[in-house]
């Protein structure tokens, strides 16, 4: 089963695939311009990888998770693809990956971190769903 996950942010949208269920891959971030535009670009990321599950992380703590919540739920279904959604939450994710990447490059607003906050929320996912 070939997974990606998506974090999505007003920004940027950090992505990272799995293609054998162990394996954990940052991908490049996609830059949002507006929300039509990044749907169709993670559309095309999905079809590209022929991804069969999404996994979406979700904010479940912080006095705006809620609207973050239907903000995220809504821009997925703006994607319209007929795969699997899981929501898989996200909290620290964004700090773990800053973490994670202290002195190994230059913070800049390019979707790295993005990206591999994504893919903390994958492997998060594949860990909490491991038989």
């Amino acid at each position: 089963m070939k997974l990606a996950s998506i974090d999505v942010g007003l920004k940027r949208i950090g992505t990272a695939i799995c293609l054998d269920d162990k394996t954990v891959i940052p991908q490049n971030a996609i830059m949002r311009k507006n929300r039509n535009q990044a749907a169709l670009e993670v559309r095309q990321f999905l079809q590209l990888w022929e991804i069969d599950t999404l996994v979406v992380g979700l904010p479940r703590d912080g006095s705006s998770a809620d609207e973050m919540e239907r903000r995220i739920k809504h821009f997925v279904s703006l994607i319209s693809l007929d795969i699997k959604v899981v929501y898989q939450d996200e909290q620290g994710s964004s700090y773990e990956a800053k973490e994670l990447t202290m002195g190994r490059f230059k913070h800049q607003k390019d979707g790295r971190l993005d990206s591999i906050a994504a893919k903390i929320i994958l492997e998060r996912h594949i860990e909490a769903n491991r038989i």
